[in-house]
């Protein structure tokens, strides 16, 4: 039993480690091409929603995804899809992608906007922190009572 309040923390710990790395990543694509200063028109393919929550006493979260092509300079054609973008455009629409020429697949067709970057990425591993933090006083408050009542819960 006592096991279990160390597994399941460090396994949700673990996870959250993986989702920081992927956060850190996405970050350094897109600032990358931003910093690059090449820009390709692309089109925009398909737009769709993805919904999480609703269970329970939780809302429903909606995220809005475009699905965007658009041809390199050196005549390669790329797809790719990207989360949060504007409401506005729409299937057919013609967009300015940012792309980094070494790593064409990390492009965006977000406009520039470090300030906004920073603060979404910062937020986000602010609450990772807080999570992982969360994890450990539960894995450390385990092993408090487990060792003051050798393995029996009172």
């Amino acid at each position: 039993m006592e096991t279990f309040f160390y597994i399941v923390p460090t396994i949700m710990i673990v996870g959250v480690l993986f989702l920081a790395y992927k956060t850190l990543g996405r970050t350094r694509q897109v600032r990358a091409a931003w910093d690059s200063g090449v820009t390709a028109e692309g089109r925009c393919l398909r737009t769709y929603t993805s919904t999480s929550g609703g269970s329970g006493d939780t809302s429903v979260s909606t995220t809005l995804h475009h699905v965007y092509e658009f041809t390199t300079r050196d005549g390669r054609a790329y797809r790719f899809d990207e989360s949060g973008g504007p409401g506005t455009v729409i299937e057919g629409d013609i967009v300015t992608v940012f792309y980094a020429p070494e790593h064409p697949e990390g492009a965006t067709a977000r406009p520039p906007s470090r300030g906004k970057l920073a603060a979404g990425t910062g937020c986000l591993l602010a609450f990772f922190a807080v999570f992982i933090v969360f994890c450990v006083v539960a894995m450390v408050a385990a092993h408090t009572v487990f060792s003051e009542t050798d393995g029996l819960i009172p």
